[in-house]
């Protein structure tokens, strides 16, 4: 597990490309056999990706974040972007599809991620969060996630927004993950753009070709700073930070938060004007 320490706003002003990118972007997640798994100081959020094949994969530790089992005080959000595979929580087996979903409560001890076809992999990207209760496991699908699409192709950027772990859904303590994906033809998201003060957030950015990148634009909103990111990588995204992205292609990209509220609309806008 790879640990990342917080970075001040005037801190981050001082970063060149590599610094910024040592910092906040997540690359190499997706290793077939492994588990990779990132933990950031900014709200203890730990991101990741599992990727089993011939075996399953178990998520394990406890040394790491000082607790007997990993979801002793935490819970854990997991979308599937890969082939079907199957997640299996104290005994109990869920198949989760493409662009499925699944919560696991706090409490849980034995959790373990498969593939139904070895050669054809599930890619298991994973969001977790400290936690105060336990709730439910349970599985979400696209069609529980209440897709609803914003934008306009004037400002390229139509996009379907699925809200997989969120109040409307199901009861979670702190973690809220969706996924949003561009239309053919569309490339900006979340422009305008906005901050979470109370809240920080990590995108992770896929169903990108090798030829296409996007350009993650983050930093205050009157310093800001710019990300390559490359299919099937993550950027942290602290609270004082704007997160918003422009692509070469279209893609989808998936969004996790963690902090002191779940209220989707809490945000503070930024002006085009205020931009700099």
């Amino acid at each position: 597990m790879e640990i990342r320490q917080p970075i001040h706003s005037q801190h981050a002003k001082q970063l060149d490309t590599a610094g910024i990118r040592e910092q906040f972007l997540i690359e190499n997640m997706f290793q077939e056999g492994q588990i990779n798994l990132t933990y950031s100081h900014i709200d203890r959020i730990i991101v990741g990706a599992a990727v089993p094949t011939t075996t399953a994969i178990e998520f394990e530790g406890g040394k790491e974040i000082g607790v007997d089992y990993f979801l002793q005080r935490r819970e854990l959000g997991v979308i599937n972007i890969g082939a079907p595979g199957l997640v299996i929580v104290d005994g109990e087996t869920f198949e989760i599809g493409s662009r499925e979903a699944i919560y696991v409560g706090m409490g849980a001890k034995d959790i373990r991620f498969e593939s139904v076809i070895a050669d054809k992999p599930a890619r298991f990207y994973l969001n977790c969060a400290p936690a105060h209760h336990g709730y439910p496991t349970r599985k979400i699908t696209r069609e529980e996630a209440s897709p609803e699409q914003i934008g306009c192709q004037e400002n390229c950027n139509v996009r379907t927004i699925y809200k997989y772990l969120h109040p409307s859904v199901l009861p979670t303590c702190q973690l809220l993950m969706g996924m949003t994906e561009l239309a053919p033809g569309s490339l900006w998201n979340t422009m305008p753009c906005h901050t979470h003060e109370r809240r920080m957030e990590v995108y992770l950015y896929f169903d990108m070709s090798q030829d296409n990148i996007v350009f993650h634009y983050m930093g205050e909103p009157q310093e800001t700073r710019h990300i390559v990111v490359r299919n099937e990588q993550a950027v942290i995204s602290p609270s004082w930070s704007i997160h918003s992205g422009v692509g070469t292609a279209a893609y989808t990209f998936i969004w996790g938060m963690v902090g002191e509220n779940q209220t989707f609309h809490d945000m503070d806008h930024v002006a085009m004007s205020d931009l700099k």
